[in-house]
């Protein structure tokens, strides 16, 4: 079966994009203080993961790039659409955690 993940392999890949995109999104609020930055270029990260086509070929080939990219999004499996969707929570709660901190009176955050 194609797509196909063993369940111990699955479950690592989810808590290692929530661990990894909440990490990033958290030391990109301190350097830069912009509490959901993470969050929004999130979508980006994803199209780059599962896109094979160069950044410049989006302003070059619009139409060909953009329906190669429509292509990879339908044919992804569903193991890769919840683990990417665990990196988008990583994400929105790195944002979550430093609302939380900030109202708690952390200056740092």
């Amino acid at each position: 079966m194609a797509g196909a993940l063993p369940l111990p392999q699955f479950m690592i890949s989810i808590l290692i994009f929530i661990v990894i995109f909440f990490g990033i999104g958290f030391l990109l609020n301190m350097l830069l203080r912009m509490t959901w930055l993470m969050a929004i270029i999130y979508p980006f990260i994803v199209i780059f993961i599962i896109d094979e086509v160069k950044i410049f070929e989006y302003f070059t080939k619009t139409s060909y790039a953009f329906g190669l990219l429509g292509e990879k999004i339908m044919r992804l499996h569903t193991v890769d659409i919840v683990i990417l969707l665990a990196g988008l929570f990583g994400a929105i709660l790195s944002g979550i955690v430093m609302k939380i901190l900030r109202k708690q009176g952390y200056q740092m955050f």
